[in-house]
């Protein structure tokens, strides 16, 4: 495959133009010696049924990803509307995270945060650099229980919720569908 042409296009452009797209928000969390560790991510996504495969990517400068892979596991925590401050402590820098988080251990000892939507329990299995981030593969080990509620979407540098969810759901080939009208992953 021949390499595509090069042209030049402006970092701040590139953000505004796929600001537009609107994303759901995690927070990828481990745990290590150090304790526990983790960081807001809006780059999740699943990526396989057969085995079940999520990925999400990391910059190349995330001390928290450095944690994760040393562990080896992660869990990704799917946030409710409701935690918008938790989003907001989780993608700051230098704070201590998990001041005033209630968690619980996954079977790998990644937190699962309280009253998210759902999580999974995950182990590394590949990890690919794409320019200035990483793309992390992780095999699905566990599955939370899924609780209902709206889910905490990301959508021109703001966090927003959904409208109410009206008729079936779409079908369509290409893209991952839930047998259940409001399941959300």
């Amino acid at each position: 495959m021949p390499a595509p042409p090069h042209t030049e296009v402006a970092a701040g452009r590139f953000r505004q133009v796929l600001g537009h797209f609107c994303t759901g928000v995690t927070v990828i969390t481990t745990a290590d010696a150090d304790g526990p560790v983790g960081f807001a991510c809006q780059a999740f996504a699943a990526l396989s049924l057969e085995p079940p495969l999520v990925l999400f990517c990391p910059a190349l400068s995330s001390a928290t990803w450095q944690r994760v892979a040393r562990a080896g596991s992660f869990c990704a925590n799917v946030l409710a509307a409701s935690q918008r401050e938790v989003a907001r402590v989780f993608g700051t820098a230098g704070a201590d995270k998990f001041a005033g988080v209630r968690w619980s251990p996954a079977q790998s000892g990644a937190p699962v945060l309280d009253d998210v939507l759902t999580w999974a329990g995950c182990a590394v299995v590949d990890v690919h650099q794409a320019g200035d981030h990483l793309v992390v593969i992780g095999q699905v080990t566990e599955l939370g229980e899924v609780r209902p509620g709206e889910p905490l979407l990301f959508y021109r540098g703001r966090f927003g919720v959904p409208g109410p969810t009206v008729g079936p759901p779409e079908v369509v080939d290409t893209l991952l569908s839930w047998s259940r009208h409001g399941d959300w992953i």
